[in-house]
């Protein structure tokens, strides 16, 4: 199945976009309102992306990734003001410093701060808090045996 080539529209301009970084998935979303028209080519190097929004301003984005995707395990869609995509790395467990190859950082594309997270380091620190909360409970058992309490109040007959 051959996509038709989406090319870009003389009077266009790029669509914000918001992205973070998780394990397996990078997620980005663009911010359209009332996209319509919309046109999507993932590959595994770029994404492009040309839609129109509710007043019929085009918007078009190119977007070469920092690193390879899976293209078939990616997905977009669309909703009243913003077209998400989730594009799963071909190597998880790998933070992406940035969403694009080019070190330079254009002015459209934003790192979106409410859903980023340093997961890297995440099992690790989870693995330390729960061998603290172990020791703790094994702690309180050892040095907190009180007198058993009595327990003759307690009965089976009503």
């Amino acid at each position: 199945m051959n996509k038709p080539k989406i090319l870009r529209p003389e009077e266009s301009q790029p669509a914000h976009a918001l992205w973070f970084d998780r394990k397996k998935y990078v997620t980005v979303n663009f911010l359209v309102q009332k996209p319509k028209d919309v046109q999507v080519d993932i590959q595994t190097d770029k994404l492009i992306l040309c839609c129109k929004n509710d007043t019929d301003d085009v918007f078009y984005n190119e977007l070469y990734f920092y690193d390879q995707i899976l293209k078939f395990d990616s997905r977009e869609r669309v909703y009243d003001r913003t077209i998400n995509f989730l594009l799963r790395k071909i190597k998880p467990d790998f933070a992406w410093p940035r969403l694009q190859k080019d070190p330079a950082k254009p002015s459209w594309i934003s790192v979106d701060f409410d859903n980023w997270r340093d997961w890297e380091h995440e099992e690790d620190e989870g693995k330390e808090e729960y061998d603290k909360y172990v020791d703790m409970i094994q702690e309180m058992a050892k040095s907190n045996k009180g007198a058993v309490p009595d327990m003759g109040d307690l009965s089976d007959s009503d």
